[in-house]
């Protein structure tokens, strides 16, 4: 069996529907077993106090930031290579998925600088390549709305997905490339000692694991509904031509 037969719209919602509610329940179990495990199951950091435990928010809704963008440049790669529609839609549907996660970054990376840094903004590399990946986020979002044609605006929206990878390599790796700034480390590492505690390491798995199934399952669930939206459209506009 081929992986591109679920390009086929009609055998992709067959597959969703089947797996949707299987990741959307294990989505729950881990957000919710993560979360309760971070914030009332582990201690006081020695430095930054109770405030470390936003790692359980920011840290995966920043990785997911960066990766909702990996996956529409994914996506929108397959579109301009072989014109398969559901990649198409799937890259729009996840860009206010991936939105929401970079403004759940920046706003949490806020509440966790202020006390530490003494500032709820500064021009650390990293916070600035974030800030311009939500407008290259809105960007997206608005080409996708200002285009009637939607093959055009999925070519449109492909190449501004191209050059936005840009920004989210920069986001990942901005603190790898400058020196200078704020902002600290990778709290993940394969360096045991860049790693946080692993008091604090295990939840914060479980954590990562809830915001991919959690973003897994709304994509799935926006795609199927720009399909039917396409479906509609479609009848729509074979009625007005009949």
């Amino acid at each position: 069996m081929s992986l591109w037969e679920y390009a086929n719209p009609q055998k992709f919602m067959q597959l969703s529907r089947r797996v949707l509610p299987f990741v959307a329940a294990a989505s729950v179990l881990c957000l919710l077993g993560g979360l309760a495990w971070g914030f009332f199951g582990t201690p006081d950091d020695y430095k930054q106090g109770s405030t470390v435990k936003i790692i359980y928010l920011h840290v995966p809704a920043a990785m997911m930031a960066i990766n909702a963008w990996v996956m529409m440049l994914a996506a929108s790669l397959v579109w301009l290579i072989r014109r398969h529609h559901v990649s198409a839609l799937a890259a729009k549907a996840a860009a206010p998925v991936g939105l929401t996660f970079t403004l759940i970054a920046l706003a949490t990376g806020a509440l966790w600088g202020q006390p530490m840094w003494g500032t709820w903004w500064a021009w650390d590399p990293r916070l600035t390549s974030f800030l311009i990946l939500a407008l290259f986020y809105l960007g997206y979002m608005a080409l996708w709305q200002a285009v009637d044609d939607p093959d055009t605006a999925a070519d449109l929206t492909g190449v501004l997905c191209i050059v936005g990878s840009v920004f989210a390599l920069l986001s990942r790796y901005a603190v790898n490339f400058w020196n200078q700034g704020l902002h600290q480390g990778a709290s993940l590492s394969l360096d045991k000692e860049e790693n946080v505690a692993d008091v604090f390491w295990f939840p914060l798995l479980v954590c990562i694991a809830g915001f991919v199934l959690l973003f897994l399952t709304l994509v799935l669930l926006r795609t199927r509904t720009e399909i039917r939206s396409r479906r509609l459209n479609a009848l729509l506009a074979r009625e007005r031509m009949g």
